[in-house]
């Protein structure tokens, strides 16, 4: 019996690999970056299982032109390149890995902010560069974390991981999130605020909410306006939640103490952006969740969606499970 036919359009975890290849026939875009969107097109077309990457754009047209497609696995929690409702309409399942890069990605929302808060890339640049500035009260003095507001727009695992956090250096935490939390305001001591009142109060700003069309540039000029004067912004979530011309001026203005940011829109960020100027910006390249175990555990998860979807298995992470009432 022949094996259905599966490609991945980056090289993951071998032994997910070997795991893959005892129920499908694995091709592998073999390099590091991502297929051009025309060779995704002409990739679908002959394949039963497709595992994808956040930055390979699954359009409709692609999802329409793969006749045999049964399964997309995405490795990575968010499915904003992926569309969702045209996969649906065609019956075809999308997996993601949630959960398993929560604390993570968590991890390194907080060190974004202990090193924007402390300017350690700053002052490593200039070591770097020769530079020893002799030792004065203002050089190179960030502020302080310990018992400042942390607000945390998203209130979901990846919010509640930093809450956790946070508490351990006697910070107030306030939140955002459609849905209220009262167990965890009661668990954790966290306080909800509507969007705006959560701006003002909050010395650090943390992004943690999923994208969607009506979330685009849920950051703009009007909310960086109603932030502290010195605050600190941090996103990990998605570039397209911050319009980036909005945090230009929020950075020429000083009303901006830093901001540190893994995500941006468009990713690469272009080379001769303006945003790049400021050395109290630090960008780093989509790695929130880049340790080699949770990578790993990702990689395994996406098989196993894929696998499952592959033998007409309910995937044990849908991202559409609505797919299954039709």
């Amino acid at each position: 019996m022949n094996k259905p036919r599966v490609w991945l359009t980056r090289s993951i975890y071998e032994p997910a690999v070997k795991k893959l290849s005892e129920y499908a026939e694995v091709e592998i875009w073999p390099a590091e970056n991502p297929p051009p969107p025309e060779v995704i097109v002409e990739k679908v077309e002959g394949i039963e299982g497709l595992l994808t990457m956040l930055t390979d754009p699954i359009t409709a047209a692609v999802i329409n032109h793969a006749s045999r497609l049964k399964v997309i696995s995405q490795m990575a929690v968010g499915f904003d390149n992926i569309d969702i409702e045209a996969a649906t309409r065609q019956g075809i399942p999308v997996g993601h890995t949630p959960g398993v890069l929560t604390e993570t990605t968590a991890d390194f929302a907080w060190a974004l902010l202990m090193a924007a808060a402390r300017r350690v890339v700053e002052a490593d640049r200039e070591v770097h560069q020769g530079i020893w500035r002799a030792w004065g009260p203002d050089v190179l003095t960030g502020v302080d974390v310990y018992g400042a507001t942390l607000g945390i727009i998203g209130f979901g695992r990846i919010g509640k991981a930093l809450a956790r956090r946070a508490l351990g250096f006697s910070m107030r935490v306030l939140y955002n999130d459609p849905k209220r939390d009262e167990q965890a305001e009661k668990d954790l001591g966290v306080e909800y605020r509507d969007l705006d009142t959560l701006l003002q109060e909050s010395d650090f700003i943390s992004l943690h909410t999923y994208y969607t069309a009506e979330l685009h540039h849920l950051i703009n000029r009007q909310r960086f306006a109603r932030m502290k004067d010195g605050s600190i912004f941090i996103n990990t979530a998605r570039g397209g939640l911050v319009d980036h011309e909005a945090l230009l001026w929020a950075l020429e203005s000083k009303k901006l103490a830093a901001a540190a940011l893994d995500v941006f829109d468009p990713e690469p960020i272009p080379g001769d952006h303006p945003l790049l100027k400021f050395p109290n910006l630090i960008l780093t390249p989509h790695i929130a969740s880049a340790s080699a175990h949770t990578r790993q555990k990702m990689a395994m998860i996406a098989v196993d969606n894929l696998i499952a979807g592959l033998r007409g298995e309910r995937l044990a992470f849908c991202a559409n499970p609505q797919v299954y009432n039709a």
